[in-house]
């Protein structure tokens, strides 16, 4: 009976750590982000004032980045390989934000294999209304947002159908109309700023 009542509770235990490894690690970041309270939302078409960024002809393309967050970690391959696609066409830029500048810009710059700019800046965030992470914001040559949202519906953007920022990049580039996108595109979906939690 004592053998019994062990063996219950080890394998309780064990549901019990295995419940909370999956929460910390998948399903949290599968739910939409909580939007703050002091959130203030930022429409398509707005003007952009962004103080940090030159502008020229080509659009910008900033990418928030948090190197605390699995998501902007999984997603890293995928901007990277944007950034090679487009960078003769759009400036990109990316943004990190954490608790503290604990990463140096080339460490950044390494991890995305590109030398762009970097920036620790929350308010440009703020500015296009990001509050989470990983996250696109698409701004046109006319410093208007064009789009703001998600990289791909899959953890590791491998959904091809769903490239949401590459839609977006690829719509503005040949001067068509923004692309129609469901709520995955641009529900913010990851890490909440400024900390890698929910």
């Amino acid at each position: 009976m004592k053998r019994k009542l062990l063996l219950g509770l080890w394998l309780s235990l064990l549901f019990a750590a295995i419940s909370v490894l999956f929460w910390k690690n998948e399903f949290q970041y599968s739910l939409p982000t909580p939007i703050p309270k002091d959130y203030v939302a930022v429409a398509t078409g707005a003007k952009i004032d962004l103080k940090c960024c030159t502008m020229d002809q080509k659009p910008v393309f900033i990418h928030f980045f948090n190197p605390e967050c699995p998501c902007s970690r999984f997603n890293a391959p995928h901007v990277s390989e944007l950034i090679k696609k487009y960078g003769d066409r759009v400036n990109f830029k990316i943004v990190v934000i954490n608790n503290e500048k604990s990463v140096s810009i080339e460490e950044i710059q390494k991890k995305f294999d590109a030398r762009i700019p970097v920036y620790f800046d929350r308010e440009i965030a703020r500015s296009v209304g990001v509050f989470s992470t990983p996250q696109a914001a698409l701004i046109d040559s006319s410093q208007k947002l064009y789009f703001r949202g998600n990289y791909n519906k899959t953890r590791y953007c491998t959904d091809s159908e769903t490239n949401y920022a590459q839609q977006a990049i690829e719509s503005l580039l040949k001067h068509t109309n923004a692309p129609s996108f469901d709520a995955l595109a641009l529900r913010a979906y990851g890490c909440s700023l400024p900390k890698c939690t929910k």
